[in-house]
């Protein structure tokens, strides 16, 4: 099965290496492509057949159903793994919205609170909480972006150290509490529950506020069925690494077994499926590399 570890192409402009996208930017756009790349824990944990076509093509579908509540970076997406869009300059922060108590991560919420801290985006929890236990109110509780290590501070730490004005904070705040009711609403309506998430946003060329990078994704969110809390996200391998090793620490960490990452692609693909009302169709006649060379000829510099 062809897997998309990462791409080489010379000719669609300057190219940058994300966690799980190869950005190339051009002087009045950026072309995102999604590798099959599964990171955590601040590094690459496998390579999951399919993973960025499915990434790439959920937020295709996010973007398309939030239009209405924030305008979002998308130009065209002519392949399943990639999207073209504009340029934006990108905010310092991520706008994390959590639905329940739960996360493994040192940022997570679940981890946290177990340490003592009850204060969240404004919101204080009680204490005698469970694990996975709804919150009363989707919690705002956003995270810095840094290359070393994303923190959690408050909104006034944040607007202190200079990541965010007040003024945009709110925007921000706002714009990311009602595309999650929004991913709530449309999930219940398919058997599915919008956990948690994070969205990335970017001031276009006017200063106005958009929503960028990638939406809903089982990469960006936590996704769980209706009635069972099965994972159908990335946890499913986070869970496997966090009890086999220290992800944090160790140099070289343990190969994921195989038929977690075949169950995980099935997870992936099931989630497309469950949320669009499609059937996840690739053309497998040509290697990926290929396909997504000939679908790109008209964005070659």
């Amino acid at each position: 099965m062809s897997i998309l570890k990462q791409t080489d192409f010379t000719n669609l402009g300057a190219k940058k290496i994300g966690k799980v996208r190869d950005v190339y930017v051009q002087s009045d756009k950026i072309i995102l492509i999604t590798t099959d790349r599964l990171t955590g824990f601040d590094r690459i944990l496998a390579h999951i057949p399919h993973k960025g076509a499915v990434l790439n093509l959920v937020s295709a579908f996010w973007f398309e159903q939030t239009k209405d509540i924030i305008p979002n970076h998308v130009i065209d997406v002519p392949d399943p793994n990639v999207t073209v869009c504009m340029k934006c300059d990108p905010l310092r922060i991520e706008g994390v919205v959590r639905g329940y108590l739960t996360g493994i991560t040192d940022t997570a919420i679940w981890t946290r609170y177990q340490k003592g801290e009850r204060n969240f985006g404004g919101v204080k929890l009680p204490d005698g909480m469970e694990k996975n236990q709804k919150l009363s109110r989707p919690i705002f509780d956003p995270t810095t972006k840094e290359d070393v290590h994303d923190r959690t501070l408050s909104k006034k730490q944040m607007i202190a150290e200079g990541f965010i004005s007040e003024e945009l904070f709110a925007k921000v705040e706002k714009a990311a509490l009602a595309l999650f009711k929004r991913g709530q609403d449309v999930a219940a309506k398919r058997g599915l529950i919008l956990v948690d998430t994070k969205y990335e946003f970017g001031l276009d060329n006017d200063g106005a506020l958009t929503l960028i990078d990638e939406l809903h994704t089982p990469d960006s969110s936590r996704w769980w069925r209706e009635g069972s809390q099965d994972f159908m996200d990335k946890e499913f391998l986070r869970l496997w690494f966090k009890e086999h090793c220290d992800p944090y620490k160790d140099k070289i960490l343990p190969e994921a077994p195989p038929e977690m990452i075949a169950e995980l692609s099935r997870r992936y693909i099931a989630i497309y499926e469950l949320l669009t009302g499609k059937k996840f169709e690739i053309d497998a006649t040509i290697p990926i590399e290929e396909r997504i060379e000939k679908n790109l000829k008209k964005y070659e510099i």
